[in-house]
């Protein structure tokens, strides 16, 4: 149930954002949800994507350096409180949230968010036990139609 996630280390200039997004684009590897953060000399471009392995190969190849990691992606109900009744069984279970960033989708009242946990095994079996619904890969490509 968790997603893989690649992060790349970009150069803080004009044009490289657009570097990688215009690779994958020619490859047709579409890009499901992503986070971008900066610093003064470089950027973290995050990505989930479809075919996550096509696209770490076609980026390592045109030498750009990607982490993969292990995320966690969730329905989130979409009222006051919804993220915080998520964060109790995060807190509860003694996990600690790395990062997290949205997807631009709802679906029946709920949010999607994805997170970076020090423990995704542990955060998802402690969503499990609180009822609150880990999206895979599978179901996520399938609810964004991609």
């Amino acid at each position: 149930m968790k997603l893989k996630q690649l992060s790349l280390f970009l150069e803080n200039r004009p044009g490289e954002l657009s570097r990688p997004v215009h690779l994958l684009a020619k490859a047709k590897i579409n890009i499901l949800t992503l986070s971008v953060a900066d610093a003064r000399q470089f950027g973290v471009l995050r990505l989930i994507v479809k075919d996550w392995e096509h696209a770490l190969k076609l980026l390592e190849k045109n030498h750009f350096v990607v982490q993969v990691t292990d995320m966690v992606a969730l329905d989130v109900e979409d009222h006051p409180g919804g993220l915080a009744k998520v964060l109790e069984a995060v807190e509860a279970a003694s996990i600690n949230v790395e990062y997290m960033y949205a997807f631009a989708v709802k679906r029946e009242h709920k949010g999607m968010l994805v997170f970076r946990f020090n423990d995704p095994d542990k955060a998802i079996a402690a969503f499990h036990q609180k009822r609150i619904n880990v999206i895979g890969p599978d179901e996520l490509v399938e609810r964004l139609g991609a």
